[in-house]
């Protein structure tokens, strides 16, 4: 038969377990508080002095830190030994990390990321088809917003291997607008126009200065590259007024912006093949 153990001891062993649970609950709210108050007074002063990128990375590792500290400190009121719990700490890390190569490929690549800085909290990024501002750098992922405003969680190893285009890296850029003209327009004067409109632009950057390259005998029409640079910030507002005002100098100045079209000629010893519309009698 089982004994009941006797009614001294089990009020002992509750009491004490109240005690353990009592103290657990205290920790674990103390130092949860704590931590949250010295990630915030570091995050500010982190903010005044280090990039976005390096206040949020202070958060964090403030964050987890403490977490660790505060499961440890927990453990210890159960009675485990510090020594046998990273032990076993370290061997389910094996087996974890064997488990998912891929987080730990995410991991190594986002230590990569943050120590090479190849772009930063804020900035506009390009990677493959998804172009997004930054929201956080983390170890195994970034995360993004698009300017559909979708969220976008970017795994750090894809990152590593992908082509990264950093669009606003440095302070001004260059749009790059390709424009055609009619054979029969007067380069001279494309170019004096095209030059008027970037000067007139007050987003459009004098130095450096515009740019205007032949670079082409189209099959329609004489191509141009029209270069012209801008702050990083002006992009869209730049982009719209400068192609609406093309548009309608283009229109007032007489100049033709063809439209792709095919003439038939068999060469100079014969005339061109004559076409004539005839009113379909039917109708």
């Amino acid at each position: 038969m089982i004994k009941l153990m006797p009614e001294g001891l089990r009020d002992f062993f509750s009491v004490e377990w109240a005690e353990t649970g009592l103290r657990i609950v205290l920790i674990l709210a103390a130092g949860i508080l704590l931590t949250r108050i010295i990630g915030f007074l570091a995050g500010r002063v982190a903010k005044k002095r280090l990039s976005p990128q390096s206040a949020m990375l202070v958060r964090k590792v403030i964050r987890y830190s403490g977490g660790f500290v505060i499961l440890l400190a927990a453990f210890q009121q159960l009675g485990l030994q510090l020594g046998a719990l990273l032990g076993a700490a370290g061997v389910v890390g094996i087996a974890v990390g064997f488990a998912a190569q891929t987080s730990m490929s995410n991991l190594i690549s986002g230590l990569f990321l943050i120590w090479e800085k190849p772009f930063a909290v804020g900035d506009v990024i390009r990677i493959g088809g998804t172009v997004g501002v930054v929201l956080s750098i983390d170890l195994l992922s970034v995360k993004a917003r698009t300017f559909d405003n979708q969220y976008v969680r970017l795994p750090n190893q894809q990152i590593i291997s992908t082509e990264l285009v950093n669009i606003t890296r440095f302070p001004i850029r260059r749009m790059d607008i390709n424009i055609g003209v009619a054979y029969k327009e007067d380069v001279g004067r494309v170019r004096q126009v095209l030059m008027e409109l970037a000067a007139a632009n007050p987003h459009c950057l004098d130095e450096p200065e515009p740019l205007l390259i032949f670079t082409n005998f189209g099959d329609s029409a004489l191509e141009f590259l029209f270069a012209i640079w801008f702050e990083k910030n002006d992009y869209l507002v730049l982009k719209n007024s400068m192609m609406h005002q093309i548009k309608e100098r283009f229109d007032a100045e007489g100049i033709e912006i063809p439209f792709p079209h095919t003439t038939v000629y068999t060469g100079v010893a014969t005339e061109p093949f004559p076409v004539r519309v005839v009113d379909d009698p039917r109708e």
